[in-house]
C-alpha cells in the first residue's frame, strides 16, 4: 500500500507545471510601452508653390504631345507599360526575374520572417525539453556520515525527464519584442516593394539613355562627315586663295572638336549598356542589346498624380520608414518592461533507475519552481537603456518626416521637370522645322547656282545639330515620365494579391 501511495503522489504534479503557464499565460495583459499611431500624412494639397501644374504645352512630331496630370488615375503595376513598347516590357519583365538585387530583397524579407516566426514560439508558448541520460557512479555511505550501511560497488544510474519552462509577460516585454519583429517583416517588405520600383525605374531609364545617346551617335557621325566635306571644300578654296587661313583652321577645329566628341559618346554608350545587362542580371559580355527607338516610344498623354496625402500610403520607402519607427516604439516598450518584475515558471518530471528497463516504469523524480526578478540596482543601466531606445524613437520619426519631405519634393521637381521638358521640346522642334526650311530653301538656291556647295552642307550640318537637340529633349520628356511615376509609387499596390514574395511570378 505504501508504494501505491507513493507512485500517485509522484504521478499527480505532472500536468501542474502546464497548468500553471497556462494560467501565467492569462496575467499577460499588461502591456508597457507607447501603442503605436500611424503618422499623420501630409497637409499640403499640393506640390508645388503657386498655380498648380494640370497640362503641359505641346509640339509636333514623336513625344510632343500633351500630357495632363489626372488626381484620379491609379498606377497600373506594371507602370512600365504605358510606353506600349513590347521591347521595354521585356527588359522590365527579365529584369525582375533574374536581377539578383531582387533576390536578395526576397531572402531577406524570408529571413525576417522566419525571425519572426521562431521568436513568436519561444515566447509565446513553454518551453517543453526532453531529457535522457545515463551516470556511472561510486558512493562512499562513510562519507555521507552513515558508516553503519555496507559500502555498495559502482552502479549506473539512467535517467529520463521532461523539463518545461515558461516565462510569464506580465508587463509585456515579449509583446513589444514581437511587435518589434513584425514591424521588421513589414520593413522588409516595402524594402521589396522599393527594390521592385527601383529596378524596373532603372531598367527603364538606362533603356531611354541607351536610344538617346545611340541616336546622338548616328547623328554626331552625320554631322562630322558633312564637317570634313566642308572642310575638304575649303582646303581646296584656300588652295585657290578664295578663303583666308583662319576660315580654314577654324573648320579643322570645328572638325576636331565633333572627333573628340565621339569617343566619349561611344564611352556613355557602353557604360549604360553594360549597367543595363547587370540591371538583366547577367554579365556584360552575355548581352548585346540593340537599343530602343525613341520614335516606338508612346508618351502617355494622361499621367496620374496622386495626392499628397495619399503619396506615404504609396510610396515603399515612406512605408519603410514608418515600419522603422514602428520597430523603435516597440523596443521602448521592451525596455519599460526590462523596469518591472520576471516571472518564469518551471516544472520537471521524470525517472531515476538503475536498471534501465525500470525508467517507463515508474515517475519518482520531479519539481515545481516559481521565480520572481526584480531589478533592484544596475548603475543605472536599464535606465539608461530606456532613455537610449527613446531616442532611437525620436531620430526614426525625424527620419520619417525627412522621408515623406524628399518624396514630395521629388514628385515636386519631377512636375516641373517634365513642365519644363514640354517647353524645351517645343523650343528644339520649333529650330528644327526652321532649320528644315533653311535647308530647302539652301537646296532650292543650290540647284539654281546661287549658293555653294559649302553653303549647302552647312545647312545640312544644322538640319542635324537641330535634330540631335531635339532628340535630347524627347528622351528626357520619356525619362521624367518614368521617375514620375517612379516618385508617385509605381502602383505595386495593384499586384496581385498573392503575397510579398511573388513578384517574380505575378510579372
Amino acid at each position: 500500500m505504501k508504494r501505491h501511495h507513493v507512485n500517485r503522489v509522484r504521478r499527480k504534479p505532472f500536468w501542474l507545471p502546464l497548468l500553471l503557464a497556462a494560467i501565467a499565460g492569462s496575467l499577460s495583459a499588461c502591456t508597457v510601452g507607447p501603442d503605436f499611431q500611424t503618422p499623420a500624412g501630409p497637409v499640403v494639397q499640393q506640390y508645388t508653390s503657386g498655380t498648380p501644374v494640370t497640362a503641359t504645352v505641346a509640339s509636333p512630331g514623336a513625344g510632343g504631345a500633351t500630357q495632363r496630370f489626372d488626381p484620379a488615375m491609379d498606377i497600373p503595376a506594371q507602370w512600365w507599360s504605358l510606353f506600349h513598347s513590347p521591347q521595354l516590357d521585356a527588359l522590365v519583365r527579365e529584369a525582375l526575374a533574374n536581377s539578383p538585387l531582387m533576390a536578395q530583397a526576397k531572402a531577406t524579407l524570408r529571413q525576417a520572417s522566419e525571425t519572426l516566426n521562431g521568436q513568436t514560439g519561444a515566447s509565446r508558448y513553454p518551453q517543453v525539453d526532453l531529457q535522457l541520460g545515463n551516470t556511472r557512479q561510486q558512493i562512499d555511505t562513510a562519507a555521507l556520515g552513515i558508516p553503519s550501511v555496507p559500502q555498495a560497488g559502482p552502479f549506473t544510474l539512467y535517467n529520463a525527464a521532461v523539463n518545461v519552462t515558461y516565462t510569464v509577460d506580465a508587463f509585456g516585454a515579449n509583446t513589444r519584442m514581437l511587435e518589434g519583429l513584425q514591424a521588421q517583416v513589414q520593413y522588409q517588405a516595402d524594402e521589396l516593394q522599393a527594390a521592385r520600383l527601383t529596378l524596373a525605374a532603372n531598367v527603364v531609364t538606362a533603356a531611354i539613355r541607351q536610344a538617346s545617346l545611340h541616336a546622338q551617335i548616328v547623328s554626331s557621325e552625320q554631322m562630322l562627315q558633312l564637317q570634313r566635306q566642308q572642310l575638304d571644300i575649303m582646303a581646296q578654296r584656300f588652295a585657290a586663295g578664295g578663303i583666308a587661313q583662319r576660315d580654314l583652321k577654324s573648320q579643322r577645329a570645328l572638325v576636331a572638336q565633333s572627333e573628340a566628341a565621339l569617343p566619349s559618346f561611344r564611352q556613355q554608350l557602353a557604360q549604360v549598356s553594360h549597367q543595363l545587362a547587370v540591371y538583366l542580371g547577367k554579365a556584360p559580355a552575355q548581352v548585346d542589346l540593340q537599343p530602343l527607338d525613341l520614335n516606338t516610344l508612346t508618351l502617355p498623354a494622361t499621367l496620374p498624380l496622386s495626392l499628397p496625402s495619399a503619396l506615404a500610403r504609396q510610396r515603399p520607402d515612406i512605408r519603410a520608414a514608418e515600419a522603422t519607427l514602428h520597430q523603435a516604439g516597440a523596443q521602448v516598450g521592451v525596455a519599460t518592461a526590462n523596469l518591472y518584475p520576471q516571472l518564469t515558471l518551471s516544472g520537471s518530471v521524470g525517472a531515476e533507475q538503475t536498471r534501465l528497463s525500470d525508467i517507463a516504469n515508474s515517475l519518482n523524480v520531479w519539481s515545481i519552481g516559481i521565480k520572481l526578478m526584480q531589478p533592484l540596482f544596475h548603475g543605472g543601466e536599464l535606465r539608461a537603456k530606456k532613455r537610449s531606445v527613446v531616442a532611437a524613437y525620436d531620430a526614426a520619426a525625424a527620419g520619417y518626416q525627412q522621408t515623406v519631405l524628399q518624396a514630395l519634393q521629388q514628385v515636386a521637381d519631377t512636375l516641373r521637370a517634365l513642365e519644363n521638358d514640354a517647353q524645351t521640346l517645343q523650343a528644339r522642334t520649333q529650330a528644327a522645322e526652321n532649320a528644315e526650311d533653311s535647308l530647302a530653301i539652301t537646296q532650292r538656291q543650290y540647284e539654281a547656282g546661287g549658293v555653294s556647295h559649302l553653303s549647302l552642307l552647312d545647312a545640312q550640318r544644322q538640319r542635324m545639330q537641330t535634330d540631335l537637340d531635339r532628340t535630347v529633349a524627347q528622351a528626357a520628356r520619356f525619362t521624367d515620365t518614368a521617375a514620375l511615376l517612379q516618385a508617385l509609387g509605381g502602383g505595386w499596390w495593384n499586384l496581385p494579391a498573392a503575397g510579398a514574395d511573388c513578384i517574380q511570378v505575378c510579372e
